[in-house]
């Protein structure tokens, strides 16, 4: 079998063959790390975590490329608005960033690399682009000709001439073409600035990802992925200053995951819906948010409500109340059963019709149908008179390595027992005492995830459910 994944670049499904055989180069677009990211921010991190996941699980190695944005525009203003620097807010938001997708059970990428941190790399891209002819710089700006690259907008098939309609040249702007885009944006006063060839700035939000995922993935990628928004303009920028610097494909696939709705309304502040994830996990199980997200596939747009969450905690339950009877049956029975051939291959079956539906684009909602298919076979079997520890050991194997591929835990976050939790205590203080701050900081981080709150006292650590 063989994935299949729709590309947007091509507008129809596509055989995937990576650039080099059992590799796969990645890149994800990540948040700006202004705030707490909201529910519509989180899709693409589950999504796209659980691509790779799928990626891995077939076998191949997945270099896993994910930005942080850790300044502009928005970060500029949170700092006036609140009395801090620009990096102590993104310092601050990019710990919550990995707090509340950690909590939703996504792994982090092989390297998370940030703006600031990739400023040297960033200027050298605009200055071979304004030696190609393809940027030019103005008043302290740097701005991308648009014209100049004759293939844009075949990610968004916009032309042009449909392009074109509507623009205009804003008040302050100094660029010669109202579709050209800003590079570098020369700082105003007080503002935080790095040293360039054309005056104290910062760049612009699209060049970053072109200059970071050339760093740290190379000139081409196979997969560039992000939400269905970024596509024009963002990805449609990126595409045009990658491809012209370097002359080769910038992403042979691109993949988008479609918009979240709350009560078929879209999200906004105006509207009062705008749903945090950090407020979500704290009422529900975030492994709970993720199967929600999972269960519509990735491309389609997704309605979000209390009532749709908690029919998805009631299928989830059904699934997780299946692998726990498997579990109690096998530890509490004899092996009476002799003939469990049958039932084996069924078994094996299911991973089978995982596979075929996950090939075809990453059909998690299918995926999910196969899981219910074999909790309802496996609660057929339970109720037999008698039963196969083989078989039952099957069912549980197929159960935990299936569910590891979509990233959901089949135990509920508060199903943690309390011995477990002491143990994990146990093990921070070792390290602690091991000066292993590194594993003693995962630990409290995970126990944290879980609701449960540390308080190191002078009698020792102590715990509490959040």
């Amino acid at each position: 079998m063989t994935i299949h994944l729709y590309n947007t670049l091509t507008r129809q499904k596509e055989k995937f063959v990576p650039l080099e055989e059992g590799k796969v180069k990645m890149y994800v677009c990540g948040p700006t790390v202004y705030n707490y990211i909201h529910i519509g921010n989180a899709r693409p991190p589950i999504v796209f975590d659980t691509v790779r996941r799928y990626l891995e699980y077939r076998g191949y190695e997945v270099n896993y490329v994910s930005n942080f944005t850790d300044v502009d525009d928005k970060l500029i203003k949170a700092a006036n608005e609140l009395g801090e620097d620009v990096p102590t807010i993104a310092e601050r938001f990019i710990a919550a960033y990995h707090e509340d997708v950690s909590a939703l059970g996504c792994k982090k990428a092989n390297v998370h690399p940030r703006v600031t941190e990739n400023m040297d790399i960033i200027i050298e891209f605009i200055e071979a682009l304004i030696e190609k002819g393809f940027a030019y710089e103005s008043g302290g700006d740097v701005y991308y000709r648009t014209r100049e690259f004759k293939e844009y907008g075949k990610l968004s098939h916009q032309s042009i001439e449909d392009l074109q309609l509507g623009t205009r040249i804003e008040v302050g702007e100094k660029k010669q073409d109202a579709l050209d885009f800003v590079l570098w944006k020369a700082a105003k006063a007080g503002e935080i600035h790095w040293e360039s060839p054309w005056g104290k700035g910062r760049p612009g939000w699209h060049i970053e990802c072109s200059a970071m995922a050339r760093k740290y993935l190379g000139d081409t990628i196979d997969i560039h992925a992000g939400g269905q928004d970024l596509s024009f303009p963002h990805h449609e920028n990126e595409i045009a200053q990658s491809e012209a610097l370097t002359g080769k494909t910038f992403a042979k696939y691109w993949l988008h995951n479609g918009y979240i709705n709350i009560d078929n309304e879209k999200m906004s502040k105006s509207l009062g819906n705008f749903v945090l994830v950090h407020d979500i996990i704290k009422k529900h199980d975030p492994q709970l948010l993720r199967f929600f997200m999972l269960s519509v596939h990735y491309r389609h747009p997704i309605n979000y409500n209390e009532e749709l969450l908690q029919n998805t905690k009631n299928g989830l339950d059904r699934l997780r109340t299946a692998y726990t009877n498997l579990k109690h049956r096998l530890d509490n029975t004899a092996d009476l059963a002799t003939d469990d051939a049958v039932w084996l291959e069924k078994v094996e079956e299911f991973k089978h019709d995982f596979i075929k539906v996950m090939d075809d684009d990453f059909n998690t909602a299918n995926a999910i149908s196969v899981l219910f298919d074999m909790a309802k076979q496996a609660n057929l079997y339970l109720n037999e008179k008698n039963t196969s520890q083989k078989v039952l050991q099957a069912f549980i194997t197929q159960f935990e390595e299936l569910f590891s591929v979509i990233g959901v835990s089949l135990v509920a976050e508060e199903e943690l027992l309390d011995e477990e939790i002491e143990t994990l205590i146990q093990q921070r203080i070792d390290a602690r005492k091991n000066r292993d701050f590194a594993k003693s900081d995962q630990i409290r981080d995970e126990l944290k995830a879980k609701n449960i709150i540390l308080e190191d006292t002078a009698q020792g650590t102590r715990w509490k459910r959040g």
